[in-house]
């Protein structure tokens, strides 16, 4: 297992990637996933970290402290609240693209990321960021709309977050039922995970992948307690969501990480279960870039589920992004 040991080393504690700041590149751990405090973006947005996985984006120069014990923060949150839970290893500009989207509507925007690592380890990694966010969003209630916008792993957090709701509905079911509209961009199940990984991590080189997707399937076998029962309780949630909001799915034939047959499976699920789901799936786009690949309908598509519940405060600036 020696190999399988060096490349879970690299892809979870060791890799490295530059990152410019000032004009000026420096090495930062490629998992750490921890924006700089404040960082100013075009159109007048700025980004702020909340916590190392949560990241605050806002039309406003606000500065927000949150306790990290209960998660409060110090200043009020009167804006409709986009929570954007991202692929991973997403890299901000690309992050931007869609969180753009709701500012031009008037929205604040939680980024939240997990990595790798953290996604190994659920228990010491991934819980514990579900386990903060469903806090923050708890402890710092407010009358505005609440949306959900989750790609690729987003699916296994959100159903980690159901784990949270499930031992305190009291105090979080409130949360879930704030939600107006989810979004689910290419939703991947446990059964994806070791396909989705090793193309995160070594999205261009398929010798490393091979290796990683060995690696991940021993660790799924041997460490099953630690992380891959956490994995089918998830997904078991996700499948039975606690969350009620109409919901859009948004995914490819062609793609084997948010695969058609595992996203139709939830969207029969819910469909059940009495919530309305909106289904648009291409021939051909790869994993999460579908709004790459088709932008007016991915556009078209997104626009029009939240107009349906009335979250289009600006249809002037929707109408020239169609």
């Amino acid at each position: 297992m020696g190999v399988f040991r060096t490349v879970a080393s690299l892809a979870t504690n060791h890799a490295k990637v530059g990152v410019k700041s000032n004009g000026k590149y420096s090495l930062r751990p490629l998992l750490s996933c921890a924006p700089v405090a404040m960082v100013s973006f075009d159109r007048g947005a700025h980004s702020q970290d909340i916590t190392k996985n949560i990241q605050y984006i806002s039309n406003d120069k606000v500065k927000l402290k949150a306790d990290p014990k209960t998660m409060k923060l110090d200043k009020p949150v009167n804006k409709p609240l986009c929570v954007m839970i991202n692929w991973l290893l997403a890299r901000q500009k690309h992050v931007m693209k869609y969180a753009t989207l709701y500012l031009e509507q008037g929205f604040d925007v939680l980024s939240v990321s997990c990595t790798p690592w953290q996604l190994m380890w659920p228990q010491k990694g991934s819980q514990l960021v579900a386990k903060d966010l469903i806090k923050l969003l708890a402890m710092n209630e407010n009358d505005q709309p609440l949306v959900l916008h989750g790609f690729s792993v987003a699916g296994y957090m959100m159903g980690e977050i159901c784990v949270h709701v499930m031992k305190n509905k009291e105090l979080y079911q409130p949360v879930m039922d704030r939600v107006v509209a989810q979004v689910w961009d290419s939703a991947a199940d446990i059964s994806e995970i070791t396909i989705g990984v090793p193309a995160a991590v070594f999205p261009k080189n398929q010798i490393m992948q091979n290796t990683l997707r060995a690696y991940m399937e021993y660790h799924m076998k041997t460490f099953h307690d630690a992380a891959t029962i956490h994995y089918i309780r998830s997904s078991q949630l996700f499948h039975t969501t606690l969350c009620r909001a109409p919901a859009l799915f948004l995914l490819s034939k062609s793609d084997p990480v948010g695969a058609e047959k595992s996203n139709r499976s939830v969207h029969d699920s819910w469909e059940k279960m009495g919530i309305k789901c909106t289904w648009k799936c291409w021939e051909k786009s790869p994993h999460v870039q579908h709004y790459i690949h088709h932008p007016k309908e991915y556009l078209a598509a997104l626009y029009a589920h939240l107009d349906a519940n009335g979250l289009v405060s600006q249809p002037e600036k929707m109408r020239l992004r169609l």
